[in-house]
């Protein structure tokens, strides 16, 4: 079973139709869920991000629609614990990352994530796992 790692921009592109990222977000986790074992995986941290937008700009439809995804099958959506607190201090050190990167990077290291897809080439910093960039469309 493979399981790939959404941090929030690209459940946003997946979700909102950022046109220069959309086809290709949707084309590699499509590509990722052929497999019928393959499970996406994201944090919670990742929920928090999507809605904020929605809630205050009182968007009844897009939060319906993050609740579908966030609600998804195929999805596992993992809570920020203590440990993986620890774990996500010691990649913002070790990497300089922003505190909710090295928690992503951190939930999906802990949770045996094969690869990251994200918008943020930074996170290629990190030679713990695999990070593949969304790359815009031409």
């Amino acid at each position: 079973m493979t399981r790939l790692y959404l941090d929030a921009s690209t459940i946003i592109y997946l979700t909102e139709g950022n046109k220069p990222f959309t086809v290709p977000t949707k084309r590699r986790v499509l590509q990722h869920l052929d497999d019928p074992q393959a499970k996406v995986l994201t944090s919670r941290l990742s929920r928090l991000e999507c809605r904020v937008l929605p809630l205050r700009e009182r968007d009844q439809e897009l939060l319906a629609e993050y609740d579908r995804f966030f609600t998804g099958e195929r999805l596992e959506l993992f809570d920020i614990t203590p440990d993986l607190i620890e774990r996500a201090t010691e990649l913002r050190a070790r990497y300089r990352f922003k505190s909710p990167d090295a928690i992503h990077l951190a939930t999906a290291l802990k949770h045996g994530a094969d690869a990251v897809l994200t918008g943020d080439p930074e996170w290629q910093r990190c030679d713990e796992i695999a990070v593949e960039v969304v790359r815009r469309e031409t």
